[in-house]
Parts: C-alpha cells; structure tokens; sequence
C-alpha cells in the first residue's frame, strides 16, 4: 500500500502527514522521527526512522522482556546447562525426554 497525495504546510514550515500513513509506518509511537533528503533535483525524500525498528518490536513487549529477566535470573543463578554442540544439547534432551 502506497500513498500520494498532498499536504499543506503551515506558516512554521510545519508538515501533517495523514493518520492512515502514520499508523502503517507507526510514526505515532513515541520517539519516531522522519529524516528528510533534499536531492539536487528538488525532490525531498520522506524517510520513517523508529527508535525501535518495526521487525524488532516483538522484542520489546512487556512478555518477551519479562521472559529476558527469567532467562538472566537462571543464568545469574547458575541454573544453565552449557553443551559442546548440538548433539550433546539434542542428546540432553532425549534423555530428559526418556526421564519422564
């Protein structure tokens, strides 16, 4: 989905880009911002640039956070197990498998 279409700016040099744009660049969160090219042909580009990009934002919810600290918790606690690779790791699993 693409937009084109015009947008008045005001006496401050200030631009309102419609909401259906905003939303679907998520440039409504906080922290977003819009880097601006001029280009020696008089084009301006518009870039969205987000504090967190949005491929990443699942990151960041509260769940997965919160999941983060439990794994740090473990990790500080000592409650990890290390394997040399990924036939030890899958070995460690079938025998916890057969365990229950």
């Amino acid at each position: 989905m693409t937009f084109h279409g015009y947008v008045g700016v005001q006496t401050r040099g200030v631009l309102a880009l419609p909401a259906e744009v905003r939303r679907r660049l998520h440039l409504d969160e906080p922290g977003a911002q819009v880097e601006i090219t001029e280009r020696d042909d008089g084009v301006l580009e518009l870039r969205p640039s987000l504090p967190i990009a949005a491929d990443q934002r699942w990151f960041w919810t509260q769940r997965w956070q919160e999941r983060e600290r439990e794994v740090d918790d473990h990790v500080t606690a000592g409650r990890v197990t290390v394997h040399e690779g990924g036939d030890a790791l899958l070995g460690h699993l079938d025998r916890l498998d057969a365990e229950q």
